[in-house]
């Protein structure tokens, strides 16, 4: 399978974690953690659910990605989130030192991008724009349903 192909794959699975968050009613963004060709961490915002600021789509997916491998750092793996991460995302991100980003739609309010691109670890790849569409609407849809 093609990197453009194995992206969209994992993108789609991080789209299904943001509708779960949707449900939820909480900001609708999902991240999974693949290392190889397996998942090992998956997350949607739970902020309202758990009345914690620190419990972003991908915060959840790291933790379950550190647990399933059993260390601290996820030198060999990939996150697919559906935003682009915030800044406090991209410094976990860092601290766990990913081998690749890859998001969705770009944050131009929130996103780590309008503080710093060297938010992310030097090593750590970026791919944007994969599926940014669909992650987009869903977002927009969410937000115009708010008001």
């Amino acid at each position: 399978m093609d990197t453009k192909a194995k992206d969209e794959k994992y993108m789609r699975m991080a789209l299904d974690e943001a509708r779960k968050a949707l449900a939820m009613q909480e900001v609708p963004i999902g991240a999974v953690v693949v290392a190889g060709d397996r998942i090992v961490g998956r997350g949607h915002n739970l902020v309202e659910t758990l009345a914690d600021s620190t419990a972003h789509a991908e915060m959840q997916a790291l933790t379950a990605a550190m647990s399933t491998l059993g260390g601290k750092y996820l030198t060999d793996c990939t996150i697919y989130v559906t935003v682009e991460p915030c800044a406090m995302c991209a410094g976990a991100l860092a601290w766990s030192r990913v081998a690749r980003v890859v998001y969705g739609a770009a944050d131009p309010k929130r996103g780590y991008s309008t503080f710093s691109e060297r938010l992310l670890h030097p090593r750590t790849e970026l791919t944007a724009g994969v599926m940014e569409a669909e992650c987009r609407e869903l977002m927009e849809g969410f937000f115009a349903s708010l008001r």
